[in-house]
């Protein structure tokens, strides 16, 4: 099956088992924004949840806040989100579609990618076990070509985008006769800066005096009450303030499903320093976060870094933890070295100190900042863009022979355990069922389903990625054991009905994931 096809597969998917929906569908829906369902949401807590744990209760120098989306106004001139968050925007004259120039240029390079694996791919099966890739990408003068190509289109950008040189963008586009991606049209605009805060009116008060944006990353928040938290939590440097929360962004192009949306959710940690040692702390940072991603299996060749050729205003260092989904790799994380640049523009902008006094040292500082920022919509994307498999089931007496099935990580499945009766018309198996199942939901996130027949009912359950089915026979009845069925595995076992809550939690419960 083609990416496209099964990413095409992944959306349905989410819409037809109640993951996400189309938000205002009954009025045609509203672009890039979306709705996420009974188990969509259930899927998303479980994500943040790990994440909270992980970042806050698993660290003594890590603490959580939840500050508010409205800030006041010179918060994003200090931040520089006034003057700088910019995307570049060109528009097409022939379809009217509007498109961030950066991402023209970028699919312009994916071609050229795609090109050279191509390569690499055939010469692979034509040399067999004696293929040496490294020296044929080094030696092969196709793929040298592709190579230079590739190199200096994205040295170019990278100095385009530093620079905000607009008008070399729009050269690039010309001369590399980038097309308009629907209609293949090259009639262009000229391209020009958009930026990407939404703003409204505070209260009745009209004009520039009171306008307040939605904030479009939840990292200042943190910045503004880094006294606060340091003050009354009594941390020390090295520390870290966490928070999770929305943010929204006036996106030109938002695409790809949840992965570009306009309303957002991002996990951000912000980790204070003593200057001079975010280097440390960076590569720190990139290792810890690796593997908080591996640990729920994720396969290793699915994640990669990807150092910025183009560095933010605020940082020093940068780099993107990408992973592989069905429309290439792309960012799922962002660790960045921010040095002193919020808190240091925060102190000028207010007038406020914004300095540690660090009692070692016996002198006080504007700390440094390494910032670890992960979307939790984007990873509950990569989550299911790994987990959806479709496969067969050798011989089951279930009905067909194929099943979708979503292989989460137990410990994040939105739902751990399903209850059903074998047979949906015997009153005693469905008392037994709903009483075996009344017990287990004090637990754990449970349900009872008779709505079907058995086979039925595991395929509904795979599809939401339910690591265990109990099965209440009549057999049940007379002794007090149950069928619970493994997901991945479709193992059954017979056991009885004391050992169902230990059995389910050894294998579900998050302490489990965070103690790897």
């Amino acid at each position: 099956m083609q990416q496209e096809d099964i990413f095409k597969k992944l959306i349905a998917h989410c819409k037809e088992y109640g993951f996400i929906y189309q938000s205002s569908e009954i009025y045609d829906g509203l672009s890039a924004v979306y709705d996420y369902g009974p188990y969509g949401v259930l899927l998303k807590n479980n994500i943040k949840e790990y994440w909270w744990k992980a970042m806050v209760q698993m660290h003594d120098n890590i603490v959580g806040i939840d500050a508010a989306i409205f800030m006041h106004p010179k918060t994003w001139k200090a931040s520089g989100h006034v003057d700088a968050f910019n995307d570049p925007l060109i528009d097409n004259k022939d379809s009217k579609k509007r498109y961030r120039a950066d991402q023209l240029v970028e699919g312009y390079m994916d071609k050229i990618e795609t090109k050279i694996d191509k390569e690499v791919e055939k010469a692979a099966k034509r040399f067999g076990d004696s293929f040496d890739e490294a020296m044929f990408r080094a030696t092969n003068p196709r793929v040298m070509e592709y190579a230079e190509k590739f190199n200096a289109a994205k040295e170019r950008l990278a100095k385009a985008m530093t620079a905000g040189d607009l008008a070399d963008m729009k050269a690039m586009i010309d001369e590399y006769e980038i097309a308009d991606p629907d209609t293949g049209s090259r009639n262009w605009t000229e391209v020009r800066q958009f930026n990407l805060m939404f703003s409204t009116q505070l209260g009745n008060i009209a004009g520039e005096e009171g306008k307040l944006y939605l904030r479009p990353e939840t990292a200042q928040g943190i910045f503004v009450n880094f006294l606060n938290v340091q003050k009354t939590t009594r941390q020390k440097i090295p520390f870290g303030i966490a928070q999770i929360g929305k943010a929204f962004r006036n996106e030109i192009v938002a695409r790809q499903f949840i992965f570009r949306m306009r309303e957002f959710e991002q996990m951000e940690m912000q980790f204070f320093i003593k200057p001079g040692t975010q280097k440390e702390w960076y590569e720190r940072w990139k290792a810890a976060r690796l593997r908080w991603h591996l640990a729920l299996g994720t396969p290793a060749e699915k994640l990669r870094f990807h150092d910025h050729d183009n560095l933010a205003h605020y940082a020093d260092a940068a780099v993107d933890i990408q992973f592989q989904f069905p429309f290439g790799f792309k960012e799922l994380e962002g660790i960045h070295s921010r040095t002193d640049f919020d808190l240091g523009n925060h102190q000028e902008l207010s007038g406020k100190k914004l300095t540690y006094f660090d009692p070692e040292l016996n002198e006080s500082y504007v700390p440094y900042v390494v910032e670890t920022s992960i979307g939790a919509d984007r990873m509950f994307l990569a989550l299911l863009s790994h987990a959806l498999m479709e496969e067969a089931v050798p011989g089951s007496d279930d009905e067909g022979n194929t099943r979708d099935v979503l292989k989460l990580h137990p410990a994040l499945s939105p739902v751990k355990c399903a209850v059903m009766p074998l047979k949906r018309n015997e009153d005693a198996l469905v008392e037994k069922a709903k009483s075996i199942y009344n017990q287990l939901k004090t637990s754990f996130s449970c349900q009872y389903d008779d709505t079907g027949s058995i086979g039925k009912l595991y395929r509904r359950q795979d599809a939401i990625g339910t690591p265990f089915c109990v099965t209440v026979d009549f057999e049940s009845l007379e002794n007090g054991t149950v069928t619970i069925r493994e997901r991945d595995s479709l193992a059954q076992e017979r056991v009885s009905v004391e050992q169902l809550e230990k059995i389910v939690s050894d294998k579900t419960d998050m302490k489990y994931l965070l103690r790897q």
